[in-house]
Parts: structure tokens; C-alpha cells; sequence
């Protein structure tokens, strides 16, 4: 515990953070791209896409467990160099298997990152900081996709796909670099058990039966299932003359309320009060959509309420778990949980669009958020039992 918050420090491990959101998405952003690169690949393109979000789903828990045994200074350290390896192969645009290979190992690098620098943001930071960094914490994705929208694709469409990947590649060694100066591992916490599928499978009931490991990570299924979906089908539903105006401003406008707003509150309630806060707001929204399909300040007013979930639900891992073991394990039950929310949000959303209309996505997305804060409240219950 720190009195002191090392505020360039917990800047470099966002900063890191990007970069690990970047792997998502310098492939995102250029995916039209692909097929110049690998022509005949056809339907394996979406592959390099997707494979991140995979090894995600699968490996989520694992990566809690697995940085929590190998320590979450050295976790992050390999996974930068990692991450920066694998971007500086990929600058010579290798065939496709070899492609998908370095997207799988993408994927572990991307995990370990998200797992160890939240756990290390929590332990860093003082107690009356921690609801301002772990909110910053949450704005990674977001940055991360609105800077490689702003400047990675121009560089890709100026001087070619390698360009991108190897300037993702510095950009990783370079943090590796810096926090191999100025991190410090945590204190040992003593001797984790040892690590095998059958100790794996007992550490995945029993993070799972808790009531407090999984709460921020059940709540954040909702979440990435909602976000996502809507960001992804809404555009065809607003006027023309404002769509592109308004899409642009809603991620800007969650981020900017969780920064502001989000941490706000969380000086007075709690981060869960908060999340709580969030889905009944972002309900009330949808109710709002319902009833006026497309209204921009309905679209800015759901923006604003899921801001408070996003940077909420970070902080509240260390709330609800004090040790570093424990917030490792809460970490990647996010990462499992967001990843599956990410993968099947769009494609049931748009399947239920294209039966029901319109109509659909308030209702859809108003029974994730009150999902999502059904769940919250009857965690709380069990953690009071």
C-alpha cells in the first residue's frame, strides 16, 4: 500500500495499456486492407481479426492464474517484448499461417498485459487515487481505437501495412524499456500453488463460485455485449446529416463522463454503486431510444450513462478483492468475460434486428443493462449472506 501515487508510472502502465488494445485494433482499422496483402485468402482473413478475442475467451482465468504464479512485473515485461516481437514479424506481412500464428501469440501477449498492469495500477496507487487511475485504466480501448483511427490507418494508406505493424512494434519495445527501468515488483505474497490443468480447473470453480472475483467481470459481460453491438448496428438508424458527427462523439462522451463524473462519484459510493448506477441509467436510455428511434441526445445520454460503467467496473476489482492474487484472477475473468460479450454482442444484435427491425436493439440492449444490474445486485446480496 502507497500513500504516494506514482502518477508517471501509473501513466506508462495505461500507456501500455494502449498498446495492448492496439493489437485489436492495427488490425481492425486496416482489415479492408487485408486482402491486397494475402489475395485468395477469402474467408481465413477475418481470422487475423478474430484470433486475439479468441485466445481471450479461452484463456482469460488461465492468464489471472498464470500471472499471478510468474509475477506481474515479469508477466508485463515478456508480454511487451513479446507484443513488440511478434508486431516486428509482422511487418514483413508473412504468409497467412505463419500470420495466424503471430496472432495467437498476440493474443497471450494481450492477456497477460491486461491482467498484470490493472493488478499493478491497483497496488501503486494510493487508496484516494485509485477510483481516478483504474478509471483511466478503463479509457484504454477507446483511446487506443480513436488514435489508431486518427493517425495508424493514415500511416498505413501512406506508407504501407509494414509501417503500422513495425511502428506498433517500437511502440511496445519502448514501453517494455521504460518500465524495465522504473517498475518494481510487488512484495511475494508466498508460495502460489503449483500449476497444472487439474489445480486449473479447481481455480476456475472456485473464481467462479465466488461472489466477489467474478462480480466486476459478470457486470462487464453486459457491458462489452451492449457496447459493441450498438456502436456497431446503430449508424443505419440516425439521420445522415448527423451520423457521422454523432458516432464520432459517443465514445468520446463515455470516456469524458467516466473521467469526470465516474470518479467524481467515486469519492463519495462505491465502485459498484456506481456500475449499478450505470446499467440503470443506460436502461432508461434504451427506454429513451424506444420511444424516439435515433434521437441524438438519447445516443449521447447512453454514451455518458456506460461511461460509468466502464471505468466503475475496474475499480471495482480492488474493492471488492484486497490482495494482488486475487485481483489477477478478478483481471482475467474481465478479460474471458469481455471477450465473449465483444464476440457475441454484434451477431446476435444483428440477427434480432434483421427479425424484428429497429425494434430489436432497445430491447435487446435494455435487457442486457438491466442483466447486467440484476447481476450486480444479487452478488451483493450473496457477499452480505
Amino acid at each position: 500500500m502507497t500513500d504516494k501515487t506514482p502518477f508517471p508510472l501509473i501513466f506508462a502502465l495505461w500507456g501500455a495499456g494502449l498498446g495492448a488494445a492496439a493489437q485489436y485494433g492495427k488490425v481492425s482499422v486496416i482489415f479492408d486492407m487485408l486482402p491486397d496483402a494475402y489475395p485468395g485468402a477469402g474467408a481465413a482473413i477475418g481470422f487475423i481479426v478474430s484470433l486475439v478475442g479468441f485466445v481471450g475467451i479461452l484463456f482469460g482465468v488461465v492468464a489471472g492464474l498464470v500471472v499471478a504464479r510468474i509475477r506481474y512485473r515479469r508477466a508485463l515485461l515478456a508480454a511487451l517484448w513479446a507484443g513488440a516481437a511478434v508486431s516486428m514479424v509482422q511487418a514483413f506481412l508473412p504468409p497467412l499461417p505463419w500470420m495466424l500464428l503471430s496472432r495467437i501469440i498476440e493474443g497471450a501477449s494481450h492477456l497477460a498485459i491486461v491482467v498484470a498492469a490493472p493488478t499493478l495500477i491497483a497496488q501503486l496507487s494510493a487508496p484516494k487515487d485509485r477510483g481516478l487511475t483504474l478509471t483511466l485504466w478503463g479509457t484504454f480501448f477507446g483511446v487506443a481505437f480513436a488514435v489508431l483511427a486518427w493517425l495508424g490507418r493514415p500511416l498505413a494508406l501512406s506508407l504501407g501495412l509494414p509501417a503500422l505493424f513495425a511502428a506498433h512494434g517500437v511502440y511496445m519495445a519502448g514501453f517494455a524499456l521504460y518500465l524495465s527501468a522504473r517498475l518494481r515488483a510487488l512484495p511475494d505474497e508466498g508460495t502460489q500453488p503449483p500449476f497444472s490443468l487439474v489445480q486449473t480447473l479447481r481455480d476456475h470453480v472456485t473464481i467462479y463460485r465466488s461472489p466477489r472475483i467474478p462480480a466486476a467481470a459478470a457486470g462487464w459481460l453486459f457491458y462489452t455485449f451492449s457496447f459493441v453491438s450498438i456502436l456497431t448496428v446503430l449508424p443505419p438508424y440516425l439521420d445522415a446529416e448527423v451520423r457521422t458527427l454523432i458516432m464520432g462523439a459517443m465514445p468520446l462522451t463515455s470516456i469524458a463522463v467516466s473521467m469526470t463524473f465516474g470518479v467524481a462519484l467515486l469519492r463519495v459510493i462505491s465502485p459498484v454503486r456506481v456500475v449499478e448506477v450505470g446499467f440503470a441509467l443506460s436502461a432508461l436510455c434504451m427506454v429513451w431510444l424506444w420511444l424516439s428511434p435515433g434521437a441524438p441526445l438519447a445516443c449521447l445520454a447512453l454514451a455518458g450513462a456506460m461511461g460509468l460503467i466502464q471505468g466503475a467496473s475496474f475499480a471495482a476489482v480492488p474493492y471488492l478483492n484486497e490482495t494482488p492474487a486475487t485481483q489477477a484472477q478478478a483481471n482475467g475473468a474481465m478479460a474471458q468475460m469481455g471477450n465473449i460479450g465483444n464476440t457475441i454482442g454484434t451477431p446476435i444484435m444483428a440477427a434480432a434486428l434483421a427479425g424484428m427491425g429497429y425494434a430489436a436493439l432497445p430491447l435487446l440492449a435494455g435487457m442486457a443493462f438491466v442483466g447486467g444490474l440484476a447481476i450486480h445486485l444479487s452478488l451483493g446480496v450473496l457477499r452480505k449472506k
